[in-house]
C-alpha cells in the first residue's frame, strides 16, 4: 500500500515541478481552492503528524471539513517553493495518511492529483492497481462522501474489469467514477440507469 502512495506523491511532484506561476494560482473544481491550495492540502496531514492532526481538530468543533478549511487558509501563506519541500520530507504515508493501512493516504492522493491535473487540461491514466484499491475503501470510509452519493448503487467501469455495489448501475471511465464517488461533478462523462440517482446526490436535488 505504501508503495502506491510514493509512486503517486512522486508522479505528482513532477507535475508539481513543471507547473508556471498562472497555473499554480489556477482555480480548481472544489470551490475557493487553487492548485497551490489542493498541492499544499494534499500533503498537509503528512506534515502535521498525528500529534498536530488532533491539535488541529481540537480547534475545529464542526468537524474534519473544517478541520481542513483551517489548514488550507493557513497553508495560502506558503510559497511555491515551500510546498514543493514538504514532499521529499514525506515520500511516503505518515499520519493521518496511514489511516486503514494508507488506503486513506492513496485515495486522497490520487483524488487531488487528478483535481489539479483537470484543471490544467493534464490527464494521466491512473494505476489499476491503485483503483482496485481505492473504490472499495471509498465506498465505505465513514469519512468520505462515497458511502452516501453511491449508496444502492452499481459502479461498473468501461475501462477496468471490475464493479463494485448494487444495481442500478452507473458507467464510464473508471476516473471519471472515483472522481463522483468523492463528490466531483463528472456527470457529462456517466451514463447507466442509476445516473439520475447520482446526479440528483451530486447536485443536491436529491
Amino acid at each position: 500500500m505504501h508503495g502506491l502512495v510514493r509512486a503517486d506523491r512522486a508522479d505528482l511532484v513532477r507535475l508539481l515541478a513543471e507547473l508556471t506561476p498562472e497555473e499554480w494560482a489556477a482555480p480548481t473544481a472544489l470551490p475557493g481552492w487553487s492548485v497551490h491550495d489542493v498541492a499544499a492540502h494534499a500533503i498537509a496531514y503528512d506534515e502535521l503528524g498525528w500529534g498536530g492532526f488532533v491539535r488541529r481538530f481540537g480547534q475545529a468543533p464542526l468537524g474534519l471539513d473544517r478541520a481542513t478549511d483551517i489548514g488550507v487558509h493557513a497553508d495560502r501563506g506558503l510559497s511555491r517553493e515551500q510546498v514543493l519541500e514538504r514532499y521529499p520530507r514525506h515520500p511516503g504515508p505518515r499520519g493521518l495518511s496511514t489511516a486503514f493501512g494508507g488506503r486513506l493516504g492513496l485515495t486522497e492522493g490520487l483524488v487531488h492529483q487528478q483535481d489539479i491535473r483537470r484543471a490544467l487540461g493534464r490527464p494521466r491514466e491512473l494505476p489499476a492497481d491503485g483503483l482496485r484499491v481505492v473504490f472499495p475503501f471509498a465506498l465505505w470510509a465513514l469519512v468520505l462522501p462515497g458511502r452516501r452519493l453511491m449508496k444502492g448503487l452499481r459502479l461498473v467501469p468501461t475501462d477496468l474489469d471490475a464493479h463494485w455495489g448494487s444495481r442500478p448501475a452507473v458507467t464510464g471511465p473508471a476516473e471519471a467514477l472515483l472522481m463522483a464517488t468523492l463528490g466531483r461533478d463528472t456527470l457529462g462523462e456517466l451514463g447507466g440507469p442509476g445516473w439520475a440517482t447520482l446526479a440528483a446526490r451530486l447536485t443536491g436535488s436529491g
